[in-house]
Order: C-alpha cells, then sequence, then structure tokens
C-alpha cells in the first residue's frame, strides 16, 4: 500500500508541474550547446582549410596570398594528424606573414592536384587516340603504343599486382563515338575502382576539312553546352598532346604549323581542368618526327609513373596546367568568351542582304558566311561561293580517294564504276538492281556531288578518308559543272575497258551511253545543294535517278523534286544500335531519322520510296525484328532491300569493331527476311517477298501495291517514267509509283537466285552450290 501511495505521489507531482521541468531541461541543453560552440577549437585543420600551394600561384600574387593566409588561418600549438595535412605537422600560431620553406611536401596517393576524394590510384590505364589519312600518324601511333606497351612490361611488379602501369589502348578518332571519351571520362571497371585514365593523342595538321574538324567541334560544343559540365573530363589522371606537322609547308607556329594540335591540347586543357599531364609535343614529318616523337614518349613515360606513385599530378608540376604556366591561356580563354558574348548578343549579326552581296560589314573583300542546309529547308545557296575547297588536289583526301578509283569532278564530287559495271561488260552478270528494277549494270553510273557525309558508318568503304561535317562550308561548284564531269569521268573509266579480256563488245558500245545514275558513291548527295537542278539534268537526258541518303537530313528531303527512286539508308532498328553503326554527327540524329521517316510516309504516293536495311551481324540483326517492322509501320516505304553488310577486309575495318565475324550468310539474311515478312504480315500490313540476288546477299520485300495479278511487278518501266515525267513538267499532271512499274522476271522471284540466265555465272570457288530459298 505504501509503494502504491508513493507511485501516485509521483503521478500527481509530475502532473502539477512537468511544463516548468520541460522549460527548465531546455533551457539548460540549449545554454550547453552555446558553450561548447563558443570555445576555440583544437582539432585538427580539415582538408577544406588548408592554405593553397604557393607554387600553384603566380608570381604577382604570392605574397597577397601568403599574408592573407597568415590572418585566416589560426591553430593550436597542437600537432595536425599527419592524414590530415600529407605527414606534415601543422605551423604554429605566428603573428607575422607566413614563411614558406623551398622544401617541397611530400604526396598522398589521391590527394594531387585535381584529383578526385574516390580510391587511391592503384593502375594507371594509358589510352591512345589518333587520326590519320594517309597512315603516316597511325605509324606513330603505333610506335608509341609499342614503347607504353613496353614500359608497362618493364615496370610490373611481380609481387604486387594490385599496382602498375596497365598496357596501352589505341584508338582511330575516326572509329570512335565521341560521347564514349570526350563527352564523359571512362569510369573504372567495378573490379578495380582505382584505376585512372590517361589520354595520349597524337593528331596531324591538314588544311582541309577532315575528321579533325569534327572532332575539334565535338570539344567547342562540349564545353559549351550548358547541359554538361564544364570540365567534364576533369576525372582524367591527365592527358598530352603531340602534333605531326609540316614545316615545309608552314615553316612556323604563326603560320600554321601543327595548329590544329594546338587547339586540340587548349580544348582539353578546358575540359579537363587542366591536367596536362605533359607539354604538348611538336614532330615534323619531314625531318624529325620519330625522334622527337620517342624524347615525348620518355617524358610521357615519368609522368605515368609520378601520377602511379603520387596519385595525382601534383602541384606546380612544369607543364600539369597550373595557373603559373596558364596565365595566357586563361587570358586567351576571356578574349574568345567576350567575342563569343558579343556574337550572342547580337553585335556581329550579319544581314541577309550583306550575305548576297558575299561581305559582312558592307566593305569589299569579305567572304560569305557559311550556310547550314541540312536544317534550312528553303535556303538558297550563297551566290558567291567561298574559296575553300572540300577535296583540294593537293591534299591527302584526294591521293586516298584517286588512289581507291574514284574520278574527283570540280572540288566535291565524285565517279567511279564498281566491279559490277566490268562484270556486266564481261557478261558475267549485274547487280540486285538488274534483278528488282531492271538496271543493266553497265549501263549505270555511280556518281556523288558531295563526297562530304554526317555519318561515320562502320561498314563505309571509305574508312574515313571521304571529308565530313554536318554543315556545308565549302566552295559549291555548279550543277552544269558536276554533270558534265562525271559523265566525263565515268566515259573514261568505260573506254579503260576495251583491252580487259572478256569485255563484249555490244556491252561495250551499250556502255558509252549512260541511262541510270545512282547517287550513291560515297558522302551524301542529298547533302548538295543544288541536287534537285542536279536532278533535273539527269532526266533532261533521260538518265534514271536513284538516290541514297542516310536520314539526317530531313529538311533537305522534304523539298526534294521527284527521282526514279528514292532510298533511305535504315541500319538500326533503335536509337542506341543506329548510334553504334552509323556514328552520326548531328547530336540529334535520332530525332532527324524519325523526321525523315514521316516525310518518306507522305511521299510514298508520290515517290518510289525504298528502306535500305544493311544487317551487320552482331550489330543490328539479333532481336530487332520487332523494331524494324516499327519504322516500316510508321514510313510505310514502298520496297524494303535488305542486304548483308560487304566486308572489305583492311585494317581499319577492324580497328570499327567490324570484322568477317560480322558479315552475315546468305541462309541468315533468308531467316531475317522470312522473319520479317511473319512479323508485318501479323499487323496487317500488306507486304510480301518479291524477289532476290543471291549473289549480292540481298533480298526485296516489297508493298502488296505492287502484286497485280497474282504477279511481282518490281520493275521500272523507264520510258514510260520519262513520259509521265515530262507530261507532269507540261500541264501538271501528276502520277503515282504503280504508273510506271513493269513485271519482274521470273528468274528473278523468291527462290529461283536472281541471276541472270543470259550471262554466265563465274564460281570462283570450285563447286557450283544449289541455291534454295527457305520455307516457313
Amino acid at each position: 500500500m505504501a509503494e502504491v501511495s508513493f507511485i501516485e505521489g509521483l503521478l500527481t507531482f509530475w502532473h502539477s508541474y512537468r511544463l516548468p521541468i520541460l522549460i527548465a531541461v531546455t533551457s539548460v541543453a540549449i545554454v550547453l550547446r552555446v558553450y561548447q560552440k563558443s570555445q576555440p577549437k583544437s582539432k585538427a585543420v580539415s582538408a577544406s582549410s588548408i592554405p593553397p600551394s604557393p607554387r600553384s600561384q603566380s608570381p604577382d600574387k604570392f605574397e597577397k596570398v601568403c599574408a592573407s593566409n597568415s590572418e585566416k588561418l589560426v591553430v593550436t600549438e597542437k600537432s595536425v594528424p599527419n592524414s590530415a595535412v600529407g605527414n606534415e605537422s601543422a605551423p604554429k600560431v605566428a603573428s607575422g606573414p607566413k614563411r614558406v620553406s623551398g622544401k617541397k611536401p611530400l604526396k598522398v596517393a589521391g590527394r594531387g592536384r585535381g584529383s578526385d576524394q574516390g580510391p587511391p590510384v592503384s593502375f594507371i590505364q594509358p589510352i591512345i587516340f589518333f587520326a590519320s589519312l594517309t597512315g603516316t600518324t597511325e605509324r606513330y601511333a603505333q610506335v608509341l603504343l609499342e614503347d607504353l606497351r613496353a614500359a608497362a612490361k618493364e615496370r610490373a611488379d611481380p609481387e604486387n599486382r594490385d599496382r602498375g602501369l596497365l598496357p596501352p589502348q589505341i584508338h582511330d578518332l575516326s572509329y570512335i563515338d565521341f560521347d564514349d571519351y570526350f563527352t564523359t571520362a571512362p569510369k573504372p571497371p567495378s573490379t578495380s575502382p582505382g584505376t585512372r585514365y590517361v589520354y595520349c593523342l597524337l593528331i596531324p595538321t591538314y588544311n582541309i576539312d577532315t575528321v579533325l574538324n569534327t572532332f575539334l567541334g565535338h570539344l567547342d560544343e562540349t564545353h559549351h553546352d550548358f547541359r554538361i559540365d564544364t570540365s567534364s573530363l576533369s576525372t582524367l589522371a591527365g592527358y598530352s598532346v603531340f602534333g605531326f606537322g609540316d614545316k615545309e609547308g608552314w615553316p612556323t607556329e604563326e603560320e600554321g604549323f601543327c595548329s590544329q594540335a594546338k587547339e586540340l591540347d587548349r580544348w582539353m586543357a578546358k575540359l579537363t581542368g587542366k591536367k596536362r599531364a605533359y607539354p604538348l609535343g611538336f614532330g615534323d614529318v619531314k625531318n624529325d618526327a620519330e625522334s622527337a616523337l620517342k624524347e615525348w614518349s620518355r617524358g610521357l613515360q615519368e609522368i605515368l609513373l609520378d601520377i602511379l606513385n603520387n596519385g595525382g599530378l601534383g602541384e606546380g608540376v612544369p607543364g600539369s596546367g597550373d595557373p603559373l604556366e596558364s596565365d595566357e591561356e586563361d587570358l586567351d580563354d576571356e578574349e574568345n568568351d567576350g567575342k563569343r558574348s558579343k556574337r550572342r548578343n547580337g553585335q556581329d549579326v550579319v544581314d541577309l542582304e550583306d550575305i548576297k552581296m558575299g561581305s559582312s560589314d558592307g566593305q569589299a573583300g569579305s567572304g560569305p558566311v557559311p550556310v547550314d542546309f541540312t536544317t534550312t529547308g528553303n535556303s538558297v545557296a550563297p551566290s558567291q561561293s567561298t574559296e575553300k575547297e572540300m577535296v583540294p588536289k593537293t591534299s591527302p583526301t584526294y591521293a586516298a580517294l584517286t588512289k581507291q578509283g574514284y574520278t574527283i569532278v570540280g572540288s566535291h564530287s565524285g565517279v567511279k564504276i564498281c566491279r559490277w559495271t566490268k562484270s556486266a561488260l564481261r557478261g558475267r552478270g549485274s547487280c540486285y538492281k538488274f534483278s528488282f528494277y531492271g538496271i543493266r549494270s553497265h549501263l549505270c553510273m555511280e556518281a556523288t556531288p558531295s563526297l562530304s557525309c554526317s555519318n561515320k558508318c562502320i561498314f563505309c568503304w571509305r574508312h574515313g578518308t571521304n571529308p565530313v561535317g554536318t554543315t556545308w562550308r565549302w566552295k559549291v561548284d555548279s550543277p552544269d559543272l558536276i554533270f558534265q564531269g562525271v559523265k566525263e569521268g565515268h566515259y573514261k573509266k568505260i573506254k579503260m575497258m576495251r583491252g580487259v579480256p572478256g569485255v563484249r563488245a555490244e556491252r561495250f558500245a551499250e556502255a558509252m551511253r549512260i541511262r541510270h545514275c545512282a547517287l550513291s558513291l560515297v558522302g551524301e548527295p542529298i547533302f548538295y545543294p543544288h541536287i534537285n537542278e542536279f536532278l533535273d539534268m539527269l532526266h533532261n537526258e533521260h538518265i534514271s535517278s536513284f538516290l541514297v541518303c542516310n536520314a539526317q537530313h530531313p529538311d533537305q528531303l522534304e523539298t526534294l523534286h521527284r527521282v526514279t527512286q528514292l532510298y533511305v539508308s535504315i541500319d538500326a532498328s533503335n536509337r542506341e544500335s543506329l548510334r553504334k553503326i552509323d556514328r552520326p554527327l548531328h547530336r540529334d540524329f535520332w530525332e532527324r531519322f524519325q523526321r525523315c521517316l514521316d516525310i518518306l510516309r507522305e511521299k510514298r504516293h508520290f515517290q518510289r520510296t525504298v528502306f535500305r536495311l544493311t544487317l551487320v551481324k552482331g550489330f543490328n540483326v539479333d532481336d530487332e525484328v520487332i523494331g524494324y517492322a516499327n519504322l516500316v509501320e510508321k514510313a510505310l516505304p514502298c520496297l524494303i532491300e535488305i542486304k548483308g553488310v560487304t566486308y572489305c577486309g583492311t585494317s581499319t575495318s577492324a580497328g570499327a569493331g567490324l570484322t568477317m565475324q560480322n558479315v552475315p550468310f546468305y541462309e541468315e539474311i533468308q531467316e531475317f527476311v522470312l522473319a520479317l515478312d511473319k512479323e508485318l504480315q501479323g499487323r496487317g500490313l500488306d507486304y510480301g517477298i518479291a524477289a532476290e540476288h543471291a549473289h549480292s546477299c540481298c533480298v526485296l520485300l516489297a508493298s502488296k501495291r505492287f502484286y497485280v495479278n497474282g504477279k511481282w511487278h518490281s520493275r521500272i518501266d523507264y520510258d514510260r517514267f520519262f513520259e509521265l515525267l515530262e507530261k507532269e513538267k507540261a500541264d501538271g499532271t501528276p502520277f503515282r509509283p504503280e504508273d510506271y512499274m513493269k513485271e519482274t522476271e521470273e528468274w528473278a522471284l523468291w527462290g529461283n537466285g536472281g541471276f541472270d540466265p543470259n550471262d554466265e555465272r563465274v564460281y570462283r570457288k570450285g563447286k557450283k552450290k544449289a541455291l534454295q530459298a527457305p520455307t516457313e
């Protein structure tokens, strides 16, 4: 009873005085907290309070920094833990200016200049990037590769396999996606989070447009993209650039010697946060290039080991890009940014009349501004073209393309005869275009009015030798010059065949009258500003036009005049595959692609529209049938060509990730066609398998619009096409693709192989193989 009474008394007390008790306890806690905060700290100085190294300051700012540090930094006489300041004791309290000793502080892994706060550095992975048109820079890149590989092997510690210099990687800038390496740095593997990357860049300098212009433009765009960190490559351990030039052409740096290497070094300094691991190196290809590269390589190797041992480039390392070495660079940046802001504010706006007059300020001698024909559908090319040529005769691009058999016409066009033209002249068969559309190869001219392209497709036969770009910024040749030039070049090449054994006289005579033109040679024909005028010239001479575009120029596609047959390359069924295969230069490549499909759907009753699917095993074949069916359903093309990729067997293709393993067998193409046909039928889309050409590893699916009276009509009545075209021009009478179709030959139908029985099939591998179409 006593205990119960005691508890009841406590409860009564609590209920009576609980409010004052709570207020008193809270007040005491607040007073204690304020008292603790008011006491001076005697703990170790945090990393953020450590004064910046005097070596990282410019000389004129050195004394000011030291004085301000002495005023701001006040510590007790207790020692500071080593982990906080790199194994050095903290300075004692001093009332005067801070004294600077000449002793260089020791560095700790992961605490060097610009290093992140991640795991300590355990491995350094050098990555070599190079660009080469003539093969010279590629050869020097292999020299550097062997040097770094030997250094990695020599420095390997068998007793410590968790630390070291890794064998280098190497990449050709023509065959990589810039976003993979130069928008953000590669992340270390999960199995080795302490791996850090060092970029070694070897580039030549050209006075023509090459992939280097696109690359440098990408770095510029990345740096100034508000969505991306201005130092998006700051997680790199460092970078270094070596440039190759020709002092005979450009004797000094002011005159352009290694100018593109200097520009690359400047952009990399910005994107990495000035992590220049080793100074910019120069080599004269006519004199001391290899010896200069070797000397630069030795210095670079020392820096790689220094990064490995110290965790970073350190403070004030010569050539590391600290402010002491970068004052001039910073001033240049400020000046350039000022110019850029003025342009954005409209102070350098060019009037449209000035464009027509070829002057931006009313003064004589000013050239016209470049016009972007990829984004302005109704743009008119400037009357006075720029002085710069796309492919000058003295350029390595010109030499490379002519060596491959091209005839360069003017400054940006080309013509070439293909192996099927040679085959048809000898009576050994024509290409798939004869089976599908009735085009005899010896009557066909392959040409392009633009050698430049906005993609870097992995299966391109030109291997980066043709120019690339997203805007037309070159001299524009007239359509008449191109038309006469490509015809002359084609006839010259045909005449060279007259002495080849097996050439038939009647076919040689027929070949001297061009009947068809395939605008699919190289580059992007629709890129040419006067493509419609060029097409009119072809049609005026009753030359049919087969134009192939890459679905990256929707505005030009929308304004394109009538062609005999319009192709759009469909190299992938989804965004990621398209990026890997076509490697487009436009950042909005997928949106451009989709818009082109919409335009194709609108044109399907006006043009013979064709999807061209190039299948690359391991890239765009597996599990993509449904994706391709989605694209067909979106655009509803008249025809769908499905062809296996052709491998040209060069090392550059392998560098792009393409080998013979990526070339599908014809049986695999047939299986894919059957699967796609089944998927289309399941969706209620009226398509069917119309024809094949097994020799070209190619099959044709066609809309049932071309299936009349139980027979396929994929061929073209060319005489009827020109008759309808002339009538349309005369009185505006429109016509449809069905109005000039023609019945497909029996031997070209699905299951019959597609080889013309009037020609002689040559089997190079000995045995004749029966060709049969699989059934479902």
